[in-house]
Protein backbone atom coordinates (compact mmCIF):
# COMPACT_ATOMS: atom_id res chain seq x y z
CA UNK A 1 0.00 0.00 0.00
CA UNK A 2 0.89 3.16 -1.53
CA UNK A 3 1.69 6.48 1.88
CA UNK A 4 2.78 10.08 1.90
CA UNK A 5 6.17 10.85 2.20
CA UNK A 6 5.44 13.07 5.48
CA UNK A 7 9.06 12.40 7.88
CA UNK A 8 12.31 11.13 7.96
CA UNK A 9 11.50 7.75 8.60
CA UNK A 10 9.43 7.60 4.97
CA UNK A 11 12.68 9.29 3.37
CA UNK A 12 15.33 6.38 4.77
CA UNK A 13 12.71 3.57 3.59
CA UNK A 14 13.02 5.61 0.00
CA UNK A 15 16.48 6.28 0.27
CA UNK A 16 17.11 2.81 1.32
CA UNK A 17 14.57 0.88 -0.80
CA UNK A 18 16.39 2.94 -3.90
CA UNK A 19 19.86 2.13 -3.39
CA UNK A 20 19.13 -1.38 -2.48
CA UNK A 21 18.14 -1.36 -6.78
CA UNK A 22 21.51 1.33 -7.79
CA UNK A 23 23.57 -1.51 -5.74
CA UNK A 24 22.17 -4.65 -7.92
CA UNK A 25 21.97 -2.71 -11.11
CA UNK A 26 24.31 -3.62 -14.03
CA UNK A 27 25.43 -0.16 -14.48
CA UNK A 28 25.51 1.77 -11.68
CA UNK A 29 26.21 -0.95 -9.27
CA UNK A 30 29.86 -1.25 -10.07
CA UNK A 31 30.53 2.10 -8.97
CA UNK A 32 28.13 2.63 -6.09
CA UNK A 33 29.63 -0.51 -4.55
CA UNK A 34 33.36 0.62 -5.59
CA UNK A 35 33.26 3.97 -3.68
CA UNK A 36 31.09 3.71 -1.09
CA UNK A 37 32.18 1.38 1.66
CA UNK A 38 30.24 2.56 4.55
CA UNK A 39 26.48 2.21 3.56
CA UNK A 40 24.83 3.10 6.66
CA UNK A 41 26.68 6.48 6.80
CA UNK A 42 25.87 6.94 3.07
CA UNK A 43 22.24 6.18 3.75
CA UNK A 44 22.30 7.97 6.78
CA UNK A 45 23.75 10.87 5.00
CA UNK A 46 21.02 10.85 1.97
CA UNK A 47 18.12 10.66 3.91
CA UNK A 48 19.13 13.68 5.25
CA UNK A 49 19.94 15.49 2.07
CA UNK A 50 16.54 14.66 0.99
CA UNK A 51 15.12 15.77 3.98
CA UNK A 52 16.66 18.92 3.67
CA UNK A 53 15.12 19.09 0.03
CA UNK A 54 11.69 17.65 0.79
CA UNK A 55 11.03 19.73 4.03
CA UNK A 56 13.36 22.54 4.00
CA UNK A 57 15.47 21.71 6.83
CA UNK A 58 18.24 24.23 6.08
CA UNK A 59 21.33 23.75 7.94
CA UNK A 60 21.48 19.78 8.23
CA UNK A 61 22.98 18.54 5.43
CA UNK A 62 26.33 19.00 5.30
CA UNK A 63 27.99 17.88 2.00
CA UNK A 64 28.66 19.48 -1.42
CA UNK A 65 26.56 17.08 -4.03
CA UNK A 66 29.11 18.65 -7.56
CA UNK A 67 32.42 17.70 -5.49
CA UNK A 68 30.60 14.36 -4.53
CA UNK A 69 29.74 13.24 -8.22
CA UNK A 70 33.06 15.27 -9.70
CA UNK A 71 34.91 12.47 -7.50
CA UNK A 72 32.51 9.81 -8.34
CA UNK A 73 33.41 10.65 -12.07
CA UNK A 74 37.38 10.89 -11.42
CA UNK A 75 36.55 7.08 -9.69
CA UNK A 76 35.15 6.15 -12.89
CA UNK A 77 37.57 6.97 -15.56
CA UNK A 78 35.40 10.34 -16.56
CA UNK A 79 33.19 7.42 -17.85
CA UNK A 80 29.41 9.02 -16.16
CA UNK A 81 27.32 9.69 -18.69
CA UNK A 82 24.01 10.79 -19.90
CA UNK A 83 23.19 6.59 -19.69
CA UNK A 84 24.22 6.74 -15.33
CA UNK A 85 21.95 9.86 -14.68
CA UNK A 86 18.88 8.23 -16.94
CA UNK A 87 18.93 4.76 -15.33
CA UNK A 88 19.83 6.67 -11.48
CA UNK A 89 16.72 8.29 -12.33
CA UNK A 90 14.71 5.79 -13.77
CA UNK A 91 15.16 4.04 -10.49
CA UNK A 92 14.12 6.74 -8.25
CA UNK A 93 11.14 7.51 -9.77
CA UNK A 94 10.30 3.87 -10.00
CA UNK A 95 11.44 3.79 -6.46
CA UNK A 96 9.10 6.65 -5.45
CA UNK A 97 6.27 5.34 -7.24
CA UNK A 98 6.39 1.74 -5.70
CA UNK A 99 6.29 3.20 -2.36
CA UNK A 100 4.85 6.44 -2.02
CA UNK A 101 2.01 8.85 -3.72
CA UNK A 102 0.98 12.49 -2.76
CA UNK A 103 2.73 15.86 -3.20
CA UNK A 104 5.91 14.86 -1.79
CA UNK A 105 6.59 11.87 -3.96
CA UNK A 106 5.75 14.58 -6.82
CA UNK A 107 8.03 17.42 -5.50
CA UNK A 108 11.20 14.64 -4.89
CA UNK A 109 10.86 13.21 -8.29
CA UNK A 110 10.90 16.98 -9.65
CA UNK A 111 14.11 17.51 -7.79
CA UNK A 112 15.50 14.76 -8.35
CA UNK A 113 15.40 15.46 -12.11
CA UNK A 114 16.74 18.69 -11.70
CA UNK A 115 19.94 18.06 -9.84
CA UNK A 116 20.70 15.13 -12.02
CA UNK A 117 20.49 17.57 -14.84
CA UNK A 118 22.73 20.00 -12.26
CA UNK A 119 25.38 17.69 -11.61
CA UNK A 120 25.56 16.27 -15.40
CA UNK A 121 26.40 19.60 -16.40
CA UNK A 122 28.55 19.96 -13.75
CA UNK A 123 30.44 17.23 -14.44
CA UNK A 124 31.01 17.87 -18.16
CA UNK A 125 31.95 21.46 -16.93
CA UNK A 126 34.60 20.47 -14.73
CA UNK A 127 36.13 17.90 -16.98
CA UNK A 128 36.30 20.98 -19.84
CA UNK A 129 38.10 23.00 -17.07
CA UNK A 130 40.54 20.09 -16.38
CA UNK A 131 41.65 19.68 -20.11
CA UNK A 132 42.09 23.90 -20.55
CA UNK A 133 43.77 23.69 -17.00
CA UNK A 134 46.15 20.49 -18.10
CA UNK A 135 46.60 22.71 -21.74
CA UNK A 136 44.39 21.18 -23.86
CA UNK A 137 42.42 24.44 -25.64
CA UNK A 138 40.16 22.51 -27.94
CA UNK A 139 37.11 22.45 -26.20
Amino acid sequence: MKTELTDRQHVFQLVSAFYTKVRDDDLLGPIFNGIIDDWDHHLDHLTTFWCNQLFLERGTYKGDPIAAHNKVDDFTGNRINEHHFGKWLNLWVQTIDELFEGDNAFILKNRARKMSTHIHLSIFSTRKKNRRDLGFSRD
